[in-house]
């Protein structure tokens, strides 16, 4: 199978179509690998270049895939290359459909009771073919019980797990306890709260345009201000250097 990646500044990112990426997906399920995948962003990529350890994490991931569209489009600046963009939001709810259709049994883990709760409403009411096998909600700021986390998974032969912890936490997590968990797994980051529409997510106009962060920032200025600042304008330089050299 064409499992490409191109160095995109400090991570491996996946050079590949989505129709593609999803029938090598099915394939990993129903031969019963385990592996996990990553959505690459700016973000991302500069917790990468700043920490060696996390570079690796999501250098070692199955799939490192462009979520952003600036990543999306750093594969034609640097490697002369049309790469479209996967974001996790988007891919959430097209995999759950194909989830469905496949009658894979699915798991959940991070995020909030609510959220959570609402997300087996929704899944239970839209996407009838998809067996829930847990929703877990780890408890804030305290050691987690990965052992039975990991033993509730495999017990119930849970097939699909969509990590909902944020950028580093899931990534490092997946990492972690891919080996132990017999399903494959993907980091959603904040994916669910839009999906269940907790979030209002940014327009389609916006988005095409590479303009999701900006919405972000108009709806939550504090949080997301000095992220958007560094990591924006670092990832701009480090683009220039490496298209120069």
């Amino acid at each position: 199978m064409d499992n490409s990646k191109k160095r995109i500044i400090s991570i491996d990112v996946n050079a590949i179509r989505e129709v593609d990426l999803i029938e090598q997906l099915h394939h990993r399920i129903e031969q019963e690998e385990s592996g996990y995948a990553c959505f690459s962003n700016v973000h991302m990529l500069i917790e990468a270049y700043d920490n060696s350890d996390f570079a690796e994490v999501v250098n070692s991931a199955t799939y490192a895939l462009p979520d952003g569209l600036p990543v999306a489009k750093s594969f034609r600046v640097l490697h002369g290359i049309s790469q479209e963009r996967i974001a996790g939001m988007d891919f959430l709810p097209l995999f759950l459909h194909h989830c469905n259709l496949k009658e894979y049994r699915v798991a959940f883990i991070g995020s909030t009771e609510e959220v959570l709760e609402a997300t087996r409403s929704k899944i239970n009411r839209e996407l009838p073919g998809i067996v829930l096998t847990h929703l877990i909600s780890p408890p804030f700021g305290q050691s987690w019980e990965n052992e039975k986390y990991v033993r509730q998974l495999n017990e119930s032969n849970t097939q699909v797990v969509f990590v909902a912890l944020g950028c580093p936490k899931q990534e490092v997590w997946m990492h972690a306890h891919t080996r132990q968990i017999d399903a494959f797994l993907f980091g959603i980051g904040g994916a669910l709260p839009t999906y269940v529409g907790v979030i209002k997510r940014a327009p389609a106009w916006m988005r095409k345009s590479g303009l999701e962060w900006f919405y972000r920032l108009l709806k939550e200025p504090r949080r997301m201000f000095k992220r958007y600042l560094y990591t924006n304008s670092k990832f701009l330089y480090l683009l220039a250097r490496h298209y120069i050299k």
